[in-house]
């Protein structure tokens, strides 16, 4: 038994000095990248004929360490938060319609393909292309945000959405290890439109 439980402690002080170093490693490449911070951009809407539809792109969020860890198979996961609100003078703006979702990055380094799972959408697309797989994360093209009809013609509206990396995302100890100001645990500044319904 004495023989087991010294292999046991061997082996979990062998792991987490391995998790040491990956994070130090780690917090290495945050430093280089200093200044890089997510954004959304192409932030606009249209309509189909009966729905209000949300488009916009994630820009500057793959560091070097991140492409690291997916690349070692840790997913990476986006929450987008969608919010639409009618604006009222005298009150507090009213909440109609809020979507929250993820897009979902994994890599399968037998195969050398980025699996990108877009939980709005309801697909998984494939591509070995990185350059690919970063459009399919971090764009948003046409999500329908509310049926037209429940607009009012003579309210404003404001519609608003930021992104955030999951902190599900990092492993375990992760948690305890990185600090929160890293790029594993970005955040983007909410960024808003104000529109109305012309009839």
């Amino acid at each position: 038994m004495r023989i087991r439980f010294n292999s046991l402690h061997y082996r979990l002080s062998h792991i987490l000095l391995w998790f040491f170093f990956f994070t130090l490693i780690s917090l290495l490449q945050v430093r280089n990248s200093c200044g890089q911070e997510a954004a959304i951009t192409d932030f606009t809407v249209a309509n189909s004929e009966d729905s209000l539809l949300l488009y916009l792109t994630v820009t500057d969020w793959l560091t070097e360490d991140m492409k690291a860890a997916i690349h070692n198979g840790i997913p990476i996961t986006f929450v987008f938060t969608i919010d639409l609100f009618a604006e009222r003078s005298k009150w507090p703006d009213r909440k109609i319609r809020e979507h929250e979702f993820d897009h979902i990055m994994e890599y399968d380094s037998l195969k050398k393909q980025y699996r990108i799972h877009r939980i709005e959408k309801g697909d998984t697309r494939v591509t070995s292309s990185l350059e690919e797989a970063k459009m399919l994360m971090s764009e948003i093209n046409g999500l329908e945000v509310l049926r037209l009809d429940e607009l009012e013609s003579e309210t404003p509206y404001t519609l608003r959405a930021k992104v955030k990396l999951a902190r599900k995302t990092m492993p375990l100890y992760f948690h305890y290890l990185i600090p929160y100001s890293s790029p594993w645990d970005f955040e983007t500044k909410w960024h808003k439109l104000t529109l109305r319904l012309v009839l």
